[in-house]
């Protein structure tokens, strides 16, 4: 492949107090050339209670914002993985808003549900975004996370394309072995009409094996899909799909065609440089091995291009670590995170880089319509250590507020997530692990059962790492006693100096009143008596 002249350019960025809540699996949003976060770690805390962040980013310094929800919003909970996209309204207003669907709780549930996000109040000191959950009818798309949606425009209408993903074994075919697998979802095509509210799957023969962390690109009535990862193959497709979307008066009609010239990747990000022009960087082209080649992708009328382009000079901690993860920032830059054990002298848990693809001279440049979208990256629980990483790409750029450090979110004032999750290591013997863990317990489902010691301030600890019987289990939930762990039922003995037991006073019992017996009265005083009165 020829090589495109553009030089990239790698730069640090320090995160401040927060880095943590940038995990795998986040997202990001782009309203009027300001940055949101989305898909925070955890269930949100009492300082941002909506999960949403503004990221500022000042002289390679990275800050969070929280962001508010208007009192008529629906609850969003903070989704990691889920596809989204960007609606566009007229073009005389130049409002947008995004499409979110599906994605992961931080219980681990799956969504199945949609949502729409939208900015109403653009104050740099209390952004507001109004949500609202739609319903639909028809073939509704099932629970999934790892797709992709994308808007296409066709004969002056426009729909939203949903393909790909995962999702948990339908319940029936669950198995104690492998109660919580994941399987690759069937490759139907979802066409979504948010007018009317109604959904129409499409399968169609070229689309065989199931795709989940594939990019899709889309460009008036064409989506292009690249890449992606089958969990029932364990292969990275090397074909390159288009997909045309013809909306008549009548039934809607979409055709796909298998085009030579893709590329066996996943879990890769697309940033968008010009109206036509994407940068196809990151992902995995093995289960071991990371994709450090970039490439370029034209998308000029009906045709695509790919072609190979000069890489930036990756730091030694991005090329020898185990994973990477980001997102797109719009602009044509990339927010890329690697693990912070990579880096022992420091302790914060990730470390981010900014790659802007566009070159020195072209960083204030603004970008036309964002029309690109690309599920989040695989989640590491569904695939070995090394299997793609869990970027998100999306619209966003690093611009800036005029944040107030007063109002900066501070994670050191929250308590640790991680302290109260349910894939904790709770003590020395745990064997709880997410990726093989079945119910042991009649009562459980898709998480372990928890118990909390008493030692101390506190902490929960794993039922089945502690050998409790179910029947003691019941026991203990029901009744109102204190537990301790094993690692603390003898240390709780030891310390514990025994009391001097104080007699109890008993307090005299004041005598009950005594009725005086009655003397009876000769006859012969009675008749005195009667004389006297």
């Amino acid at each position: 492949m020829a090589q495109t002249a553009d030089k990239m350019l790698l730069e640090g960025v320090s995160a401040v107090s927060n880095s943590s809540l940038l995990q795998p699996g986040f997202s990001l949003l782009n309203f009027d050339g300001h940055t949101f976060l989305f898909g925070q770690k955890g269930w949100p805390k009492r300082s941002c209670p909506t999960g949403v962040f503004l990221l500022d980013i000042k002289e390679n310094e990275l800050k969070m914002k929280p962001a508010f929800f208007s009192n008529d919003s629906c609850y969003l909970p903070p989704l990691r993985y889920p596809a989204i996209c960007k609606l566009r309204g007229n073009a005389e207003s130049g409002e947008y808003q995004y499409i979110i669907h599906g994605g992961k709780t931080p219980n681990n549930d799956l969504s199945n549900k949609i949502y729409v996000m939208s900015l109403i109040s653009k104050n740099s000191k209390k952004p507001t975004f109004q949500c609202i959950e739609k319903d639909l009818g028809g073939d509704v798309p099932e629970a999934r996370y790892g797709h992709t949606i994308n808007i296409v425009h066709s004969q002056g209408k426009s729909m939203s394309v949903l393909f790909g993903g995962r999702s948990y074994t339908p319940l029936a075919q669950r198995t104690t072995e492998k109660w919580n697998s994941v399987v690759d979802c069937l490759p139907s095509v979802f066409l979504i009409d948010f007018e009317f509210g109604c959904c129409t799957s499409y399968i169609l023969p070229e689309l065989q094996d199931g795709l989940a962390f594939h990019v899709s690109v889309a460009r008036k009535d064409t989506i292009y899909i690249l890449g992606g990862h089958s969990i029932q193959n364990n292969t990275r497709s090397p074909s390159l799909y288009k997909l045309k979307v013809d909306l008549p008066l009548g039934s809607p009609a979409v055709t796909c065609t298998i085009l030579p010239g893709g590329i066996s990747v996943s879990s890769a990000i697309v940033t968008q440089t010009s109206d036509t022009e994407f940068v196809l960087v990151g992902g995995y082209q093995s289960d071991n091995l990371k994709r450090l080649v970039c490439n370029t992708i034209v998308l000029e009328d009906s045709n695509i291009q790919i072609v190979e382009r000069e890489s930036p000079d990756w730091t030694p901690d991005i090329k020898h670590c185990r994973m990477w993860f980001g997102s797109d920032m719009g602009k044509g830059s990339v927010l890329l995170g690697i693990p912070g054990a990579n880096k022992q002298l420091i302790s914060d848990a990730n470390y981010f880089y900014i790659l802007r693809c566009k070159g020195e001279e072209d960083k204030e440049e603004e970008l036309t319509a964002q029309i690109c979208s690309q599920t989040s990256t695989e989640d590491p629980r569904d695939s070995t250590p090394f299997e793609d990483s869990v970027e998100f790409c999306f619209s966003a750029e690093a611009n800036r507020f005029d944040v107030d450090d007063t109002d900066t979110y501070n994670e050191d004032d929250e308590e640790d997530e991680s302290e109260t999750g349910y894939w904790i290591t709770c003590s020395a013997s745990c064997n709880i692990d997410s990726n093989s863990w079945i119910p042991f317990y009649s009562t459980e489902f898709n998480k372990p059962a928890m118990i909390l010691c008493s030692s101390g301030a506190g902490h929960w600890v794993h039922a089945q790492c502690m050998d409790l019987s179910e029947t003691m289990l019941l026991h203990l939930s029901e009744a109102n006693v204190k537990y301790f762990c094993n690692e603390h039922i003898d240390l709780n003995k030891g310390l514990q100096t025994p009391k001097k037991v104080v007699p109890l006073k008993k307090q005299p019992m004041k005598p009950l009143r005594k009725k005086t017996t009655m003397k009876l009265t000769s006859p012969v005083k009675k008749s005195f008596l009667r004389r006297l009165f």
